[in-house]
């Protein structure tokens, strides 16, 4: 179950959480649940979406941080350690000394199963999670009653600011934390302007796309390929898959699509969160070009998603959740990263993609029925980071 254990009378660890005050406030909920806990910080950020009665900076090298994450475990007596991602090199660190102390480590991370909740899971989540990848294990599964989720009250608002704030002052304050290595651009003026840009964006491309929904869910519909695209700096590429850039697999896409003769459209979007900073358009209209398929290719940034997967012959996908939202509009899915709902009856696992344009495979609805039923109690939990926390279970 997708429980945090017994907290009472523990000693328990928080590292970095998602920018804004979601761990603040676990650790206020876990005091008063009779924990006694601590906080490491590694940048002003950090320090100032904690609680300072219990908070720790870590100034040192990245070098020096096995030692120092061994010693604090030891001397705190640590029993259990949040923390949210499991591919920073921080997160990576602190996760592979408690295995050797025996430390529980619970990863938090955004929802396989959106909108309504939030990823935990103990020691490592999407490719390094230890849920099953085995059809036969998920048939066994027997439903029991499934509980509808509470609305989160997600607050997009709160996660701008939240992000706003956090590299305004981990930029203000480096001096303070001045071998803190980020894992990615690290720049407070460089998000302000991502941020004012996709705001932009935001505004007017729904001018530009209203067109396109009509079009995909008439004259298009079932008669093209959807290709969502992933966040370019995210570790579900960088770590879990063989592509070292969006690009690669943009081009590995597009040629396989010119060579595989079909009548089809391929259909690219954007991700959200890239809305201010990155744009493929152009790299894909023009790889199109050279391939001779340019006339079906359509590259669109914030149409409705629900159902641009509705439509779709076939949704293409690197490892993202998107994917797991497309089989449960059951469109047949094609991974080629690796992904935790990759399994035989789910996705068209194993199948070539030179194939796929051909030859589509639905997912077997029962089958992904038992499997979300198990994701959701075994590793999901209704709440947001920017929203409702979570109703947490504390075994006795």
């Amino acid at each position: 179950m997708n429980t945090i254990g017994t907290i009472k009378n523990k000693n328990i660890l928080f590292l970095q959480g998602p920018m804004g005050n979601f761990f603040k406030k676990l650790d206020i909920l876990f005091r008063k649940s009779g924990a006694t806990t601590y906080k490491i910080g590694f940048n002003a950020g950090d320090s100032f979406f904690s609680n300072h009665y219990n908070y720790t900076p870590y100034r040192d090298t990245i070098d020096n941080y096995t030692a120092f994450i061994t010693e604090f475990l030891k001397k705190e007596k640590i029993d259990k350690i949040l923390l949210f991602g499991d591919c920073r090199s921080y997160q990576r660190i602190s996760i592979k000394v408690a295995k050797t102390l025996g430390v529980e480590v619970f990863v938090f991370e955004e929802g396989y199963i959106r909108p309504y909740y939030i990823t935990m899971e103990k020691y490592g989540v999407n490719d390094f999670s230890s849920i099953s990848r085995d059809k036969d294990f998920y048939e066994k599964v027997q439903i029991t009653h499934i509980k509808k989720p509470l609305d989160v009250n997600y607050s997009p608002f709160m996660m701008v600011m939240s992000s706003a704030v956090y590299y305004l002052f981990s930029n203000i304050f480096h001096f303070r934390y001045p071998n803190y290595k980020h894992h990615r651009d690290f720049s407070a003026i460089k998000e302000s302007f991502y941020g004012i840009t996709s705001l932009y964006r935001k505004l007017i491309y729904p001018f530009y796309e209203s067109k396109y929904l009509d079009i995909i869910k008439n004259e298009l519909s079932n008669k093209y390929f959807f290709v969502p695209l992933q966040t370019h700096a995210d570790f579900q590429i960088l770590e879990h898959s063989g592509y070292k850039s969006i690009e690669a697999f943009i081009i590995e896409v597009l040629t396989s699509f010119a060579n595989g003769k079909s009548d089809a459209w391929l259909v690219f979007k954007h991700h959200p969160v890239d809305r201010g900073r990155k744009s493929y358009k152009n790299f894909i209209t023009q790889q199109a070009s050279l391939l001779g398929v340019q006339e079906k290719v359509l590259v669109l940034y914030d149409i409705h998603l629900p159902t641009c997967l509705q439509n779709a012959k076939g949704t293409i996908t690197i490892n993202s959740t998107v994917g797991l939202s497309s089989l449960y509009h059951q469109t047949p899915t094609i991974t080629l990263g690796n992904a935790i709902y990759n399994i035989e009856g789910l996705t068209c696992k194993d199948m070539k993609l030179c194939d796929f344009w051909q030859r589509q495979e639905s997912p077997d609805m029962e089958l992904l029925e038992k499997y979300r039923f198990y994701v959701i109690e075994n590793t999901q939990l209704n709440g947001s980071f920017y929203g409702a926390v979570p109703a947490f279970k504390f075994d006795a």
